[in-house]
């Protein structure tokens, strides 16, 4: 694959050492303040990446032939806005993770199932994407305070993040993995988390590093590539599915959890077309929750054409 094509290819812009220093920006100088500095940054970085202006206008444009979101056509500012909105919740991430996020500014939605299993030591898979703020998912924690969630994450940077979060808040439980490819190592130390009634999260917006294993499936409207890991995860963890997100809403931010599966499996015959069953529920549930939080979308880079 391309990587000039692939989310991979694009580098990781935020690096630990820089997401460092925007948290501690903000603490020195405040919210309005922050934003302030973070206007010029975000206009100097929209004015120099010509890719991701081009991939925040493909899927606004796609978003709002798909739903109306915008009610108008989206033009160039529309890109910046999406990008200061990307900028601004990164802000909101680094709270959350510190523990210093307003939590009565998070309502919660779908998560009595999963937190009456979890205290019975039942573990889940979460699948989620790359919109809004996923860092509230510690407002679980509010509710189920022994809670541990395992983020799988394709980054060579997995090490100096935790290392960050530790320093960030020491209590905080969530902890990162890295991973290239679900395998058979893969999946017996995942059982090990659920079998512990841990929580074990995994993007479903973002194919393999390598590009292996994914199907297509119609989101906002058109073909897109999507991993298979999810499914292929839950069908052999045997444990129950979940759509989890955190997108704006009212006041904060509305976190939501929706059931995709109770016990996944996989038939030997046709597991490719089941695969893509899940793959598109799970695609035409992001399209709805884009459609109430259309800047919430933080893939920059060519979603549709990933090659």
């Amino acid at each position: 694959m391309k990587r000039s094509h692939h989310w991979a290819g694009i580098g990781e812009n935020t690096f630990v050492a820089g997401i460092s220093l925007l948290y501690w920006v903000h603490r020195l100088l405040g919210r309005r303040l922050f934003r302030a500095c973070l206007l010029p940054i975000v206009a100097c970085y929209w004015l120099a990446c010509a890719p991701a202006r081009a991939a925040s206008l493909q899927y606004l444009q796609r978003l709002q032939a798909y739903s109306g979101a915008l009610g108008r056509s989206p033009g160039r500012l529309d890109t910046f806005r999406h990008l200061l909105r990307f900028a601004d919740t990164m802000l909101d991430k680094l709270l959350a993770t510190a523990g210093h996020y307003p939590m009565d500014k998070v309502a919660i939605d779908g998560a009595d199932e999963i937190i009456a299993g979890l205290r019975q030591r039942r573990g889940v898979l979460i699948v989620t994407a790359h919109i809004g703020c996923l860092e509230l998912c510690r407002a679980l924690a509010d509710h189920s305070p022994d809670v541990t969630v395992n983020v799988l994450v394709h980054t060579r940077h997995a090490r100096r993040f935790n290392d960050l979060l530790d320093r960030l808040n020491p209590q905080q439980s969530v902890r990162l993995i890295e991973v290239t490819d679900v395998n058979a190592a893969t999946a017996v130390l995942l059982q090990e988390k659920i079998a512990a009634g841990e929580v074990v999260a995994i993007a479903g917006d973002r194919v393999p590093v390598r590009g292996e294993r994914t199907v297509s499936a119609p989101f906002l409207g058109v073909d897109a590539p999507f991993p298979c890991g999810p499914y292929l995860l839950a069908h052999l963890l045997r444990c129950p599915l979940y759509l989890m997100a955190c997108v704006r809403g009212g006041p904060g931010y509305r976190l939501s959890f929706l059931p995709l599966a109770e016990a996944l499996r996989l038939p030997r015959s046709g597991r490719e077309t089941e695969m893509a069953r899940h793959a598109a529920r799970y695609a035409d549930e992001l399209g709805r929750l884009l459609a109430a939080s259309p800047y919430d979308w933080f893939n920059f880079f060519p979603f549709w054409d990933q090659k």
